[in-house]
């Protein structure tokens, strides 16, 4: 009987030490409806949400509850994939430098400061829908600034002999009124065209606004273009971002999310 009960004990003994090496299976995230993240960055976000909508069998009265699921589901697998790129970037030893992390970090915290303000005092006010495409939208940013490095790998020559000019915020709310034609040059007319049409509606936005926010939020979008160096994609992105959360939801939206 010993005997038997030793063994036993054995067994059960090497059965944990087996079960103890065989590694934990992650958890899959059920909002991505089985798919791996490879599968779901092929489709646009507009496209993944539609789609999720359609697999979960969602209508316009639940609407609000899935769009902040399948937006945040497809934000991680963005996150992801960004996070691959920078994780490259460091091993290869072409990354961005310490000093232009940390100020790449004060841009996103100002980012931010503007998207709270500016869902605030938006018209309507913005709902679950709004704040969930917001949230979406702004990882644009993060990305976009690792994949600049990328591209100084890429192709060095072409980006260190051309370095993007940086356009200065305008320091007075009078400034946010809408551009004028004769800001626009032969060599970059399609950029300034894109610039251009952005500061317009940014600034009827702005100007459809009561004083006392029209001076917040200014205010606050001087804390994301006027103390950090952007290229002008950068730039624009961050104007079409401003455009997007001031807009009211709808079809006819000027800027729909990126990606």
């Amino acid at each position: 009987m010993r005997a038997a009960i030793r063994t036993a004990v054995l067994l059960i003994a090497a059965a944990g030490i087996a079960s103890g090496q065989t590694p934990t299976r992650q958890k899959t995230d059920p909002d991505r409806l089985g798919m791996t993240c490879a599968q779901i960055s092929k489709m646009t976000s507009t496209e993944w949400i539609a789609y999720f909508g359609e697999r979960t069998r969602v209508d316009a009265s639940n609407a609000s509850s899935s769009i902040p699921r399948s937006a945040a589901a497809y934000g991680k697998c963005y996150d992801a994939r960004t996070d691959a790129l920078a994780a490259s970037l460091t091993r290869s030893g072409k990354g961005p430098s310490k000093a232009a992390r940390a100020d790449f970090s004060d841009l996103e915290m100002a980012l931010k400061n503007f998207e709270t303000k500016a869902l605030a005092d938006a018209q309507p006010p913005a709902d679950p829908q709004k704040r969930a495409y917001a949230a979406l939208y702004e990882k644009q940013f993060r990305c976009q600034f690792y994949e600049s490095y990328e591209r100084k790998i890429a192709k060095p020559d072409a980006a260190e002999s051309k370095p993007a000019p940086s356009l200065q915020l305008p320091t007075t709310a009078k400034d946010t009124a809408p551009a004028t034609s004769n800001q626009s040059s032969p060599a970059d007319s399609t950029d300034t065209d894109e610039m251009t049409k952005a500061k317009n509606r940014f600034g009827e936005l702005l100007g459809a606004l009561p004083d006392d926010k029209l001076h917040e939020l200014h205010a606050a979008f001087g804390e994301v273009l006027g103390l950090h160096e952007l290229d002008n994609e950068m730039r624009l992105a961050v104007y079409r971002y401003a455009i997007f959360l001031l807009e009211p939801s709808s079809p006819e939206s000027s800027y729909s999310p990126p990606f």
